[in-house]
């Protein structure tokens, strides 16, 4: 979230803010319950400063043998006593009013983010490798995959309703094997440390990376009001909640393989059919904590990961900056990887890698302390898809579709398939 002293401060920046990501000003309605909340605690603080004279003056007038006195300094301090505790809950009131309120704003863009309503103001940046061009009409991935009987969505709609896919056979080991290769690739030559995060996860890791509460019908709960993760983002982030990091230990890089879930709320009706848009996936995640200096850079080379992965295998693609009107809520700046799709004839996103600033280490009081000083400061942290397996076997389908249904396994996952050059072949 963001820190009230700097709302106090930049009130119009705030709303300036606001307004280039398409809110509704808010600098006015918080400061206002901020000022109601300092002056009910100033309130507070004069009772209780009274209340400790008081019962002092208690004993010295009993010293003094002044009875009267006394009794009327017991019956003040018994008083100031219950308006304490009624005080005390108002005060908690006002706490949990701003912060409720706090936790719903969006982060504040960057400087250099472009102005805009929407994805059609985003910005290109770069392309890399050339389009397909196919002597044939190419096919889309369910196309192909329900012609070779690996890609079966009425079985997996019969036991799980739609958007869920059943994959077998070649198809099935080559999502595998997409997301080993990643995986290898992040770990063995970007720096990443592998884990394997729990798929499960409180309230508290939702809320500390801005899951919860604005986007709760997003995401699947447990009957024990637990959340399944909409990404390994949630389990990696919060790795560092609640603790103190000696900057020596900076930046710390993290990856993980994991199925993810979403309920993709407000989706209806876009891409209900293949693979593109599922309520379950698997996803390479990448997170980086770091320092203040250090997380724009870290955003360029994070990009360059998700970048390279691609490039290995020999997909076309293209990376832009989004606009304010189409960050993500906890982003300050967000580069969208969106591959080719010769089948569907359209760029669509593979990856999506975002600086956050201190904006999820304040929601998991995530803090570190550089060497020889006192004071601490919250960890900057940034996520990228490293990326999303199942939209990469879909380009890697309709990237190397042969005319005749097959599919060309790309080099760089041979070695993953077992020295499989063709996916369909009798």
């Amino acid at each position: 979230m963001l820190d009230i002293k700097w709302i106090r401060q930049n009130p119009d920046d705030l709303d300036q803010a606001l307004k280039a990501r398409g809110a509704e000003p808010k600098a006015s309605k918080i400061l206002a319950l901020d000022a109601d909340r300092r002056a009910h605690q100033a309130s507070l603080n004069e009772m209780q400063e009274r209340r400790n004279a008081a019962s002092k003056q208690i004993g010295q007038a009993m010293g003094q043998g002044d009875k009267v006195k006394a009794e009327a300094l017991k019956t003040e301090v018994s008083a100031l006593k219950s308006d304490l505790q009624i005080g005390e809950a108002r005060a908690r009131e006002l706490d949990a009013e701003l912060n409720d309120l706090l936790a719903t704003l969006p982060n504040v863009p960057l400087p250099d983010v472009p102005v805009g309503a929407d994805e059609s103001d985003n910005i290109e940046i770069r392309k890399v490798g050339e389009k397909r061009e196919c002597a044939f009409a190419p096919k889309e991935h369910f196309e192909l995959g329900e012609a070779l009987g690996m890609m079966d969505a009425e079985t997996a709609a019969e036991m799980s309703g739609a958007r869920f896919t059943l994959l077998s056979g070649p198809l099935a080991r080559l999502e595998r094997a997409l997301g080993q290769f990643f995986l290898d690739t992040h770990t063995s030559e970007h720096g990443y440390t592998e884990v394997q995060p729990p798929l499960l996860v409180r309230d508290e890791a939702m809320y500390g990376t801005g899951q919860l509460p604005k986007f709760a019908e997003d995401s699947f709960r447990t009957t024990d009001d637990r959340w399944l993760i909409p990404t390994a983002e949630v389990s990696l982030t919060n790795i560092v909640s609640d603790s103190i990091i000696d900057h020596d230990y900076l930046p710390r890089r993290y990856t993980a393989l994991t199925a993810c879930f979403r309920s993709e709320a407000g989706s209806a009706g876009r891409d209900t059919r293949g693979y593109l848009r599922q309520h379950q996936f698997y996803k390479v995640e990448m997170v980086s904590v770091t320092d203040a200096e250090s997380s724009e850079a870290e955003l360029e080379r994070m990009t360059k990961c998700a970048e390279t992965v691609l490039e290995k295998l020999g997909l076309h693609f293209r990376t832009v900056v989004l606009c304010t009107g189409d960050m993500g809520f906890g982003a300050r700046k967000t580069y969208d990887i969106e591959v080719w799709l010769p089948g569907q004839g359209a760029y669509r996103e593979i990856s999506s890698c975002s600086v956050c600033g201190d904006f999820q280490g304040r929601r998991m009081n995530a803090r570190y302390r550089a060497a020889g000083e006192k004071q601490t400061q919250f960890v900057h942290t940034l996520n990228g898809s490293g990326v999303a397996v199942g939209r990469a076997l879909i380009a890697v389908m309709e990237t190397y579709q042969n005319e005749d249904g097959t599919i060309t396994v790309p080099d760089a996952l041979r070695p993953y398939m077992g020295g499989m050059e063709i996916i369909g072949k009798p």
